[in-house]
């Protein structure tokens, strides 16, 4: 099986690449499990070293992973740029902070001594999708690499530059042979790496269907998994918001990356009230958005991932126009690349509110208060997260506890950060990454309990931190 690169700009081949054979992927889970056992022996400080290697060579070959990422899945200079940096950040956050986050803790029991400490699984696969081709990557292997664990990469099959990219990073880093690796395999060939012994973990972000595969293959082998599957996050706006600022961060929420983002905002739902001239003013903005070749510094939204995207998503705007909704602006794509489109009288049971929309199509949905908006917002099999626009902070906090996403982001939009868990709930998977939640993901909670026997003073642990419960 061969694997393509295409433009999806202008729909020509970059390059191909020949999918591992069976002897390939055996020979590389053979390394990564010899690679382990020295790995996971390493200090806090040398991984940290490294990692803040990587870091720097993220930062001096932006331009270059930058234009990679464009011509290779569309999206525009100036977010691919935004998106290295982003991976720089990531990296640097747990080179400084994954051994705080991993240090052992000391809990008050009636043994002499009890601790609970982490310790390295093994090799995690990572199973990573094409839409921020680095970052989802790294936010997956810079905790567990500084957690001590070792690395495969599956990447989508259209971003292949991008992941050969991603490993010549870490050689450059100089990180040991086989602690990273990147597999050039398609999702045929995914079975059998998860059912290799060797593989102790499997972390996906990607599409539902996948999602389930992965995990119901993974389960039979009681194997752990964190999943990163889609959402159809409501953007709410309330009657007292302030509707430029919800506007500004509504358009940049749904069109960023072309739509193609698992948190994007997806359905509108905004008061009555405000509905009109919300509305007016999104539509005035995204009618102002340039469409276009996404190496051009002034182009605002590039083409979707490839011409069978853009027909999926058409067919769900077209669908959902026969069920009654009305498109205000936008209209239907020239190949890949597919205009900012604005679609009024959405309802439940129509495609654009039903489904993730994996485009720059913005549905809006009308409610009479806070309680309909917070009804609506739930009525979807996703829960990845939420965004209130208020001016009332006060009621907005009592509302949070009312959504069933994992996030919900009052007066911004719903995004990840290195320093708070990301994740979501129902259909949109389970597990977290990011923050501390994430590094603990794919760790051995150990528990340690010693009891005494003799006069001697107990082992010197001066990383523990003294736990400030009662005794059980």
């Amino acid at each position: 099986m061969v694997l393509k690169s295409i433009n999806p700009y202008n729909n020509r081949l970059i390059e191909e690449f020949n999918e591992f054979t069976d002897n390939e992927i055996d020979n590389c889970i053979g390394l990564s499990e010899k690679a382990f056992e020295k790995w996971r022996g390493t200090t806090f400080k040398y991984r940290k070293s490294l990692m803040l290697n990587v870091a720097e060579q993220l930062e001096g070959e932006k331009e270059a992973l930058a234009r990679t990422i464009c011509n290779e899945m569309g999206k525009t200079i100036r977010e691919a740029r935004a998106e290295i940096e982003k991976c720089s950040w990531v990296c640097k956050y747990y080179a400084d902070d994954a051994e705080i986050m991993l240090q052992e803790e000391a809990v008050a029991t009636d043994a002499y001594m009890a601790y609970v400490r982490y310790d390295p699984i093994g090799t995690v696969l990572g199973i990573m999708p094409w839409n921020y081709p680095f970052w989802q990557v790294f936010r997956f292997i810079a905790p567990t690499l500084m957690a001590g664990n070792a690395v495969l990469l599956k990447h989508a099959s259209n971003v292949q530059l991008c992941a050969r990219a991603i490993e010549n990073l870490f050689d450059k880093a100089g990180f040991p042979a086989g602690v990273f690796q990147n597999l050039v395999i398609g999702s045929e060939k995914v079975k059998k790496v998860i059912s290799h012994h060797i593989i102790k973990a499997v972390t996906l972000t990607g599409s539902e269907p996948a999602g389930s595969k992965v995990a119901e293959q993974a389960g039979r082998l009681i194997k752990k998994t964190v999943l990163e599957l889609g959402g159809s996050n409501a953007f709410i706006v309330l009657d007292d918001a302030d509707l430029d600022k919800a506007v500004e961060t509504g358009v940049r929420a749904r069109m960023q990356n072309a739509g193609q983002s698992c948190i994007a905002a997806k359905r509108f739902i905004l008061h009555k009230k405000i509905s009109d001239q919300f509305t007016q003013l999104f539509k005035e903005k995204i009618d102002s958005l340039s469409l276009g070749n996404p190496l051009e510094e002034q182009t605002d939204m590039g083409p979707l991932s490839g011409i069978q995207q853009a027909q999926v998503v058409k067919l769900q705007v077209e669908k959902s126009l026969k069920n009654g909704a009305k498109m205000i602006t936008g209209g239907f794509p020239e190949k890949a690349l597919y205009p900012p489109t604005l679609l009024l009288d959405v309802k439940p049971g129509m495609p654009v509110f039903d489904e993730e929309v994996f485009g720059p199509v913005a549905p809006v949905i009308i409610c009479s208060d806070a309680e309909e908006a917070v009804r609506l917002a739930n009525q979807t099999s996703y829960g990845l997260g939420v965004s209130l626009f208020t001016n009332d902070l006060e009621r907005a906090e009592k509302l949070v506890t009312e959504f069933d996403d994992g996030a919900v982001f009052i007066n911004a939009l719903v995004k990840s950060d290195p320093r708070l868990p990301f994740g979501g709930t129902k259909h949109s998977g389970y597990g977290r990454e990011l923050a501390v939640n994430g590094i603990q993901e794919f760790v051995n909670v150990r528990t340690v309990y010693i009891n005494k026997f003799h006069n001697k003073r107990p082992p010197d642990h001066k990383n523990i931190v003294i736990s400030t419960g009662n005794p059980s």
